[in-house]
């Protein structure tokens, strides 16, 4: 016999079904919690099917964010096979009866028969260093995401309460700069201090620096204040939101450095790590989110696996004798990895600075420059050549990763 059991994951809860053999459904479909008792309930459910098949039954689930993760671990601790379906294979196994019923028993149902029908591959483990390192790396870009929309907020609340007070600081994030505005977030705050007041808080909070130094942003901050438009702020909730969001910007800074120190801690300690970055253009950042994105590399057979995991692989589009010429990338992969693969791309082919000696500029990536030139010449549009690049770019990494060799030693 050859038993399988499908879940159906909710959040919380999963519908639980079982066939013995193909064709061969075992009791009705039911429900389990996601708690103690009721993983509890499910382990005796798999050793009675064992002891009626005398064969551990395999296990069949849709991949389903981190909703699966308490079953995944209970399936790892107590040994069983399980295999993780994408969710788009799952969906045309629903949708190939032409009856339109969707019930979280039928789906269960479905997943049982998708085991008979398709060679599924047992979910292949990935190692806890890199599932930590994609976990922060994650992290990391989402709350890059959310410090960059509140920038926006607050450029356009600066515009409106201080926008002279854009140039004083070579960089407005710094945090001298956001603490000086916290401290005087109006033109009228600044000239009621007085500069004597504002050079000593500018040298308190950057006491690297001289207090000639100090005195300058002062005086520029002085000048910027008496042209400020706004001489007199009639909202006080402007100025409140303007110091919220510095208070904000601040907080994020102090996490995404915290994120950072424990992505580099972390990173280092993986081979993977050290040998993707002799591919020029990939720095430690990139270099990070790529192979956490990527994990064992082992599970891969072959680069365009890899590609495709990736998705940016050509969509194909064939019927009778017509055949797309244009077509796009599938997209159906990890969009974190694309985009890290996309900033890799961008950074290997610019152009790094001027040698010493004469008027040759050098890629920071020659052979991937050299590529890239090729598609632009060929006619291909911008994004095509880059996309082309990154295709490219992921052999490359497939095949150091593979071989356990550092780029310049590929061949």
């Amino acid at each position: 016999m050859n038993p399988v059991v499908g879940l159906d994951i909710a959040k919380g809860e999963s519908q639980v079904q079982a066939f013995l053999d193909k064709g061969k459904p075992y009791k009705h479909s039911f429900k389990i919690i996601h708690d103690l008792e009721g993983l509890d309930h499910f382990l005796q459910f798999l050793v009675e099917i064992e002891k009626l098949t005398r064969v551990k039954p395999s296990i069949v689930l849709e991949s389903t964010g981190h909703y699966q993760t308490p079953i995944v671990q209970f399936l790892d601790e107590h040994q069983y096979v399980y295999i993780v379906v994408n969710p788009l294979i799952a969906y045309r196994a629903k949708s190939s009866s032409l009856r339109k019923v969707k019930t979280d028993a039928i789906d269960a149902y479905h997943l049982c028969e998708l085991y008979y029908k398709e060679e599924l591959e047992p979910y292949k483990k990935r190692g806890i260093q890199l599932l930590n390192l994609r976990h922060l790396t994650r992290q990391h870009e989402s709350l890059s995401g959310i410090s960059s929309q509140t920038k926006l907020q607050f450029h356009a609340i600066l515009d409106q309460v201080f926008p002279e007070y854009r140039g004083i600081f070579g960089d407005l994030y710094s945090k001298v700069s956001l603490l000086t505005l916290l401290e005087f977030p109006t033109s009228e705050a600044v000239i009621h201090a007085g500069e004597a007041q504002v050079a000593d808080k500018i040298a308190s909070l950057c006491i690297s620096r001289s207090e000639k130094w100090a005195r300058e942003k002062a005086s520029a901050l002085m000048a910027a204040a008496s042209r400020n438009p706004f001489q007199r702020n009639l909202y006080q909730s402007l100025i409140f939101t303007l110091q919220m969001s510095v208070e904000m910007i601040l907080q994020y800074q102090k996490h995404l450095s915290k994120l950072e120190k424990q992505i580099d801690a972390l990173a280092k300690e993986i081979e993977e790590y050290g040998i993707i970055q002799t591919i020029p253009g990939i720095g430690e950042k990139i270099a990070a989110t790529i192979i956490s994105e990527i994990g064992e590399i082992d599970r891969f057979n072959h680069p365009k696996k890899l590609v495709a995991f990736a998705g940016v692989d050509p969509e194909v589009f064939e019927s009778g004798k017509f055949k797309a010429t244009i077509t796009k990338i599938t997209k159906r992969g990890s969009s974190q990895l694309r985009h890290a693969l996309y900033m890799a791309v961008r950074c290997a082919i610019r152009d790094s600075r001027k040698k010493k000696q004469g008027d040759e500029i050098i890629p920071r990536n020659k052979r991937l420059r050299e590529y890239y030139d090729k598609k632009r010449n060929e006619g291909k549009p911008f994004r095509v050549a880059v996309i082309a690049c990154v295709n490219k770019l992921l052999h490359w990494i497939y095949a150091i990763l593979k071989n356990r060799t550092a780029f310049q030693d590929l061949t």
